[in-house]
C-alpha cells in the first residue's frame, strides 16, 4: 500500500505545545506571535526531490521566465515589453493583430501564467494540474477594468447591463470548467464601469447586478465548487468587502460550518487584522462561517504607502500572526478581539492560507501537525500558489503530506495537505493585464523569485545528472 511521506521530518525540533480551542473553553486571546510557531527548518537533504513530477517542459519554460523575473538586468526590459504589450499603441505591438506575436506570447509567458483560451485547453490545463497532484485549481476569468476616475456613462443603464450579461457570462462558463470541490475566481469590478463607480462610493449592487453575482453563486453552488472574490485596489475594496460579506451570508448559510464563499484579504495591509476580526464577529453574529483567503497583496506599487506596513517582516509577522490566531482559534499580538476586552475564541473560519512564502506555509504545516498528534480539532484549511509560480512550495506540500488511512493513523489525527492552484482564463489580449501584474509582483520579490529559479535549475541539473548516470 503506498503512503506519502509524513512531514514529521520538516517540524522543527521545539514547537510549544498547542491547546485547540473547544466548544466550552475559553483560551487567552493576547498570545505573541511565534509563541506557538517557532522558525521553520531547513531542507531535509533525504527528502524525495519536491519538483520530481513536474514535466520537463515545465521545467525549462519555468527556468527561462524565472531567470528573467529574478534578474534585475533582466527584469526591466521585459516590465517595459509586457507594459507595451498591455497597453498597445500599434498594430505591431497588439497581440490581437499579430499573429506572430499572438502565438510568441501564448507560449511563453501564457502558458506559464494562464490555462488557456478555450473550454478545452482550460480543462486541459485542469487535468494536468490535478494529474500532478494537486487537490483542485482556483479558476477565474481574467476580463476586468482599470479602476479609473471617469465616471462618463456610468449610469447608461443600457450599457451597465450588457457589461453585466458579459461578465456573468463569462463566470458561468467559468464554472462550467471547475468540479467539485475547485474555486471560481470572481473579480467585481470586471462587471463594468458602473459596477466600479457603485464599490467606488460604496454603494449596493443594482437589482441586475444582484441578480447575476447570485446567479454565478447558485452556479457554483450546484456543482459543489467554492467561490472566492479576488482582493483589489483600495479605491474599491471597502465596497467590495461590504458585498462580499452580503454574499458569504447568502451562500455559507446553506452550509453550517463549512464556507461556500470567500472573500480575500491582504497582509500587507496594515488595516487587515481590524477588518478580519470584524467580519469574524460579523458571520458569528449572522450564524455563518467566513471564507477567509489570505495573501500579502499584488498591489504595492498602486496603493497610497502610508497604508502598507512600514517593512516587509511587518507584513510578515502580520501574515504569519492571522494565521496562527485562525489556526488555534486564540487572539493574538497581530489579531485581536474586535471587541475590546472579550474573552471569546476566534470565531471558526475556513482558511485557504495562498502565498508563495516557503517560511509562512512550513510554519503553519508545523502547526497543524502539531495539532494532528494532539488528536486536537482543527479547523478547515487549504494551500494555494499561483500557476507557474513557486511549483517548489506546492511539490513540497503535496508531498509533506500524511495518509489518513488508519493502518498509519489509528487514531485518524493526520490528513492530507490540500494543495491548489490558481489559474487564470481568457484570450491572450484578456489575460495581458493579468500578466503583467505577475512581472510587476515578481519586482517586489526578487528574492523569493530567485528561490524559486534556483529550485528549478538544481531540478534540471539532477535530471541530467540522472540520465548520464552522475552521482
Amino acid at each position: 500500500m503506498k503512503h506519502v511521506r509524513s512531514f514529521r521530518a520538516f517540524l522543527p525540533t521545539q514547537i510549544r505545545s498547542v491547546s485547540m480551542t473547544s466548544n466550552n473553553s475559553k483560551p487567552s486571546q493576547a498570545t505573541t506571535v511565534g509563541e506557538m510557531i517557532s522558525p521553520s527548518p531547513p531542507r531535509d537533504p533525504t527528502q524525495q526531490p519536491s519538483l520530481a513530477r513536474l514535466p520537463l517542459s515545465n521545467v525549462l519554460r519555468s527556468l527561462c521566465i524565472l531567470t528573467a523575473s529574478s534578474s534585475p538586468l533582466l527584469l526591466r526590459p521585459s516590465i517595459y515589453v509586457l507594459s507595451a504589450l498591455s497597453n498597445p499603441r500599434t498594430a505591431l505591438t497588439d497581440v490581437s493583430r499579430n499573429p506572430v506575436l499572438h502565438w510568441l506570447v501564448k507560449n511563453t509567458i501564457y502558458k506559464q501564467f494562464s490555462a488557456g483560451e478555450t473550454k478545452d485547453e482550460v480543462q486541459h490545463s485542469i487535468a494536468e494540474i490535478k494529474k500532478l497532484g494537486h487537490r483542485g485549481v482556483l479558476l477565474g476569468y481574467a476580463r476586468e477594468l482599470l479602476v479609473k476616475d471617469n465616471e462618463a456613462n456610468v449610469h447608461d443603464e443600457a450599457t451597465a447591463r450588457k457589461e453585466v450579461d458579459a461578465w456573468l457570462q463569462g463566470t458561468l462558463e467559468t464554472v462550467d470548467m471547475v468540479s467539485q470541490g475547485d474555486f471560481v475566481a470572481l473579480k467585481l469590478t470586471g462587471m463594468g464601469q458602473q459596477a466600479v463607480y457603485r464599490l467606488r462610493n460604496r454603494l449596493p449592487p443594482t437589482d441586475f447586478m444582484d441578480a447575476a453575482i447570485r446567479s454565478a453563486c447558485d452556479a457554483a453552488i450546484s456543482k459543489q465548487a467554492r467561490i472566492l472574490v479576488d482582493a483589489e485596489e483600495q479605491a474599491v475594496q471597502p465596497g467590495i468587502d461590504e458585498w462580499v460579506m452580503r454574499y458569504q451570508e447568502y451562500c455559507n448559510k446553506r452550509t453550517p460550518g463549512t464556507a461556500t464563499m470567500y472573500g480575500t484579504y491582504q497582509a500587507y495591509l496594515k488595516s487587515t487584522p481590524e477588518r478580519l476580526a470584524r467580519h469574524l464577529a460579523t458571520a458569528e453574529s449572522q450564524g455563518f462561517t467566513l471564507g477567509v483567503k489570505l495573501v500579502r497583496g499584488a498591489y504595492l506599487r498602486t496603493e497610497p504607502r502610508h497604508l502598507i506596513w512600514d517593512t516587509k517582516a511587518d507584513t510578515d509577522k502580520c501574515y504569519d500572526g492571522i494565521v496562527e490566531a485562525i489556526l488555534t482559534r486564540r487572539y493574538n499580538s497581530v489579531l485581536k478581539p474586535h471587541e475590546a476586552g472579550s474573552d471569546k475564541s476566534v470565531p471558526l473560519a475556513n482558511l485557504l492560507i495562498a502565498t508563495h512564502n516557503r517560511d509562512s506555509v512550513l510554519k503553519a504545516q508545523a502547526l497543524r501537525m502539531k495539532q494532528a498528534e494532539a488528536g486536537e480539532q482543527r479547523v478547515p484549511v487549504a494551500y494555494a500558489q499561483l500557476q507557474g509560480m513557486a511549483d517548489e512550495v506546492s511539490f513540497e506540500l503535496m508531498t509533506s503530506s500524511v495518509s489518513n488511512d488508519s493502518a498509519v493513523d489509528p487514531q485518524g489525527t493526520a490528513e492530507r495537505t490540500e494543495v491548489y492552484k490558481l489559474l487564470t482564463w481568457g484570450t491572450v489580449p484578456e489575460c495581458m493585464g493579468f500578466l503583467f501584474r505577475r512581472a510587476i509582483e515578481n519586482t517586489e520579490a526578487v528574492g523569493r523569485t530567485k528561490d524559486s529559479q534556483t529550485a528549478m535549475a538544481r531540478e534540471l541539473k539532477r535530471r541530467i545528472a540522472r540520465l548520464f548516470g552522475w552521482r
